[in-house]
Formats: C-alpha cells, structure tokens, sequence
C-alpha cells in the first residue's frame, strides 16, 4: 500500500467514525427531547463566570454554566468538568440528589461538548478539589460533533486556523492569548484617551491607495459604477482631517494589502495610525516609550520576555526604555557595504548589489526606492533582536515624509524594530504642498516604470494641503505583530482569529 493509499484509507476511517459519533448524538438528542428537555433553551441566567465561582467559600450556592470538558460515571455519582472562557470548574451529579429518572437521563445522554446549566454547593472534594454539588440542571445545548482529539489538545496548524473554534475550545493557551489581544486594544484606546486624542474612523473603500507602499485590492462599487481599492493605509483621509481642525486623532481599524503570506505579513491585518498637529518625529518618539512603557504596566507583562529568533534560537529581549537607535544608511552600509546615498538609479544600485553577491526575489524589475528597501530587508532588519530604533533616511524612501533642515537628503522618519520585524513607523508629515506634488510626480513615474508599489498622485489630497497645514507627525503601528511578539508567537496568524486560508477543496 502506497503512502498516499493509506493516508485516503485513514482519512476513511475517521469519517465512518464521525458519522456513527453523530448518529449516537442524535439518539441522545432525541432522547432528551422524549424527556421533554427542551435541548436549545433561549437563554440561561449565570450569575458568575467559572473563575469567580472557585473563589466562593464553602457552602456557598451557585449559579453557572459551560461546557463539558470531561465527563465520568463512578456508579451514582458522577464527575465532570465544565468550561467557560475563563477557565475549567468540577461539578458533580448524584443520584440521591437529583432522583434517579433524572440522573440516569444526564448520565446516559451526555457528551463532551455539551453545554449545561447547574445550580448548586461550593464544597471541597477529599483530594482538595473546589466543586460543585449539582441541586438543579439545565441542558443549554446538545453538540452532535465530538471536540478535537478528546481535549488532548488541537495541534494541526491549518484547522486551528481553520476551525479556530476548535481551538479556542481544547487550548487554554490560545483563549488567554486571544484575552490579552482583547486588553490589548482596550489598553491602547485608553492611552490615547489619556493622551488626549479622538478616535476617528474613515473609509475602507478608496479612489487610491496612497499612504504606504504596498500593492491594493481592486474592486468595483456598482451603484457609482466605478473602480475603487481597499485601503493600504489611512493616512491622507487622517491628515486631511487635521486640516480640518482636528489636532489629536487616532484610528485602528484592517488595512489590506495584496502582498505575500510570510509569518509577519497577512494580506488583512490590524492598523493603528494617529496624527498630532504641532508634533515632530521626537515628539512621537517619546509618545512610542510612553505608550509602550504603560502597556507592559497594564497587561502586568515583564520587560524581559523571551522571544525565538529566525534561526529558532530562544533569546531573551528587553523592552526597557529608552530603546537604542540605529543610523539606516550607516546600518546598511556596515551588514552589505553598500552606501546607498552614493547611488540615483536604480540600474546601478542594482549593480552594486549584485556585485556584492547579495540577491532577492524581484529586485530585476524594482525602483530605487524599492531596492534600497528590500537591500535592508536582506542585509540589515533581520539581525535587529531588541527594540530598536532606526533613524535616518532618504529623502527618496518617503514621499510623505519632511525633509530633515540639517541635511536635505534625508527625511525626519523613523521605525522600531523587534526580532526583525518592523511595529512602529513614524515621521514628521510634509506640509508644503508644492513639495508634496514633485514627491509624487517621482512615484508616478516609478510606477510606470515596473514599481507596483510605488504611489500614485493623489490630486484630492494635494487640494487639501494647500487650504494650510500645521506642523504634523503621525505614527503607524502594525498590532498584529507586536502582539505576535508579546505572546511569543512566531506568525502572525497565531494571534488573529480567522486569518485568511485557500478554501479546503484547493489545497
């Protein structure tokens, strides 16, 4: 029998299996239903959650509900185990408490998986296990499919993702992975509240995609019968508001950008970026150290976490601030010996790289500006382990970005860097819109020289410039990754619910 012979015959196997397992959950249901149990009441009055309930004292009575986590007949009493988002409690069924009509339904026509409603005693078993002595029971929900592997726990990568229910349901891990994701975004609203900005929201479809460099989704809006794109960035539709007259403001909401799967990119992500009228780029450096210095207070995290590498080795990163910074240019020009300001296009570049024995994927048809970018990507990001702060770049890597006074080459930008990936970018804005448009003009040509990522001409947003603009920096943040970080996920996708997938029948 061949490999691929045999994995069809298990695969066999394990469906005849879960047919029959659902055949005998029917008969149960239905069973229930003869009882006149009504298997799918409408709601269940719980009065606290698991958690609490364990810390209430002896004798105290109850009100709860979850799943059945285990389930085991020893006779006339049996124990089980129910489940709820905070975690697992024991409760125990007794003959002589419930009556045996009752007790020989529950013990006969219950599964894992099943959803009930107890009230009852806080007692304390022989072993030292906090309990609870079942008075009254409500079935709040028959499961006629079995958990994963019995709660051992999920461990295929691609149905977690898939079916990430299943393992929210058999890994406490990934539920208080997903908890703190939660507290998370509630720890960043609350610090821009603190900050004194105002949450704004703007539009996922958009006329361009302008505001980073990353390739769109096109789509077509029927009713104004004309082509839009989901929106890579939110940044112009933030600083035309600031010409409006808002002067704090913040929005974190998906970005997509149709660009490859890797485990720090996915094509929908979660992007918060805020603008502040009167700021520079040192103001939101310091704003970055605060920001983050409150978020380890907030989520009781130590600053010393350990992270794996890309090389899989487990290093032990420091999240003290201030963090240290790094010259881009200088930076690159040590790891490949390149000085990219020696260089104004892209053919030589090219060159200079390939001379150097240095390759990567689609740099034949990139511009300048994208082959300085993916140069540090290959050369330089990777080996940046601790927060890091880089500073320094062309005038050429951001057409949105203020020239620095102190030297018209560079730009006042700057990124942080974590285990080579990038969470935090920011700039002092350009506020001349004369400046603005030559910018742009530069990127239309790139673009139309082979650059997909390069930026169109946004002729709606140099209008807006030129009613005035303020002093402005704004600063962007990739939260999917720094959650990544925060929880030593090595993907992306480990701590987003539903990350997108090819559909099963195309695999």
């Amino acid at each position: 029998m061949t490999t691929e012979e045999s994995h069809a015959q298990a695969e066999v196997g394990v469906v005849t299996d879960r047919v029959a397992e659902r055949a005998n959950r029917l008969a149960k249901l239905e069973a229930f239903k003869a009882a006149g149990v009504h298997p799918y009441p409408a709601r269940f009055d719980k009065s606290l959650d698991l958690k609490d309930a364990r810390e209430l004292a002896e004798n105290a009575e109850v009100r709860t509900a979850g799943r059945i986590m285990l389930f085991r007949q020893m006779g006339s009493i049996t124990f089980a185990h129910l489940q709820d988002f905070t975690g697992r409690m024991q409760v125990i069924f007794k003959k002589d408490q419930l009556g045996p009509d009752l007790y020989k339904l529950i013990t006969k026509n219950h599964d894992l998986g099943d959803y009930v409603g107890v009230e009852g005693t806080i007692f304390t078993t022989k072993t030292g296990e906090k309990s609870i002595l079942v008075h009254k029971w409500t079935l709040l929900g028959k499961a006629l499919l079995p958990p994963p592997d019995k709660f051992h726990g999920l461990k295929d990568r691609e149905l977690l993702y898939r079916q990430r229910y299943l393992d929210l349901m058999a890994n406490e891990e990934t539920r208080k992975r997903f908890a703190l994701r939660s507290d998370f975004l509630r720890g960043l609203r609350e610090f821009y509240w603190r900050e004194g900005f105002t949450e704004v929201e703007t539009s996922t479809l958009q006329h361009q995609a302008t505001g980073a460099a990353a390739r769109p989704y096109h789509t077509h809006n029927n009713a104004l019968d004309i082509d839009v794109v989901l929106r890579i960035s939110v940044e112009l539709p933030l600083k035309e508001l600031v010409v409006g007259g808002f002067e704090k403001i913040f929005e974190m909401g998906k970005a997509f950008r149709n660009e490859g799967h890797d485990p720090s990119h996915l094509p929908e992500h979660t992007h918060l970026e805020h603008y502040a009228a009167y700021w520079s780029f040192e103001d939101n450096i310091r704003f970055t150290e605060r920001l983050f210095d409150y978020l380890f207070t907030r989520l009781n995290l130590p600053k010393q976490l350990p992270i794996r590498d890309r090389d899989g080795n487990e290093q032990v990163v420091d999240w003290s601030t201030p963090w240290p910074r790094e010259n881009y240019v200088d930076l690159i020009k040590k790891d490949s010996g390149v000085d990219i300001m020696q260089f104004s296009s892209a053919d030589a570049l090219r060159a200079e790289i390939k001379g150097r024995g240095i390759e990567f994927e689609g740099m034949k048809s990139m511009g300048l500006t994208t082959l300085i970018d993916n140069l540090y990507k290959k050369v330089s990001r990777p080996k940046i382990i601790r927060p890091t702060i880089l500073v320094n770049y062309p005038k050429i890597l951001q057409p949105l970005a203020r020239v620095s006074d102190a030297d018209s080459s560079m730009v006042e930008q700057f990124q942080v860097v974590v285990n080579g990936w990038e969470i935090v970018k920011a700039y002092s804005e350009l506020v001349d819109p004369l400046d603005q448009r030559e910018r742009f003009v530069e990127q239309a040509a790139a673009k139309a020289g082979g650059d997909e990522e390069a930026m169109d001409v946004d002729e709606g947003y140099l209008v807006a410039m030129e009613h005035g603009m303020p002093p402005i920096s704004g600063w962007g943040l990739g939260v999917d990754r720094v959650l990544a970080l925060l929880t030593r996920q090595e993907n992306v996708r480990d701590v987003v619910l539903f990350p997108l997938m090819r559909p099963e029948h195309n695999k």
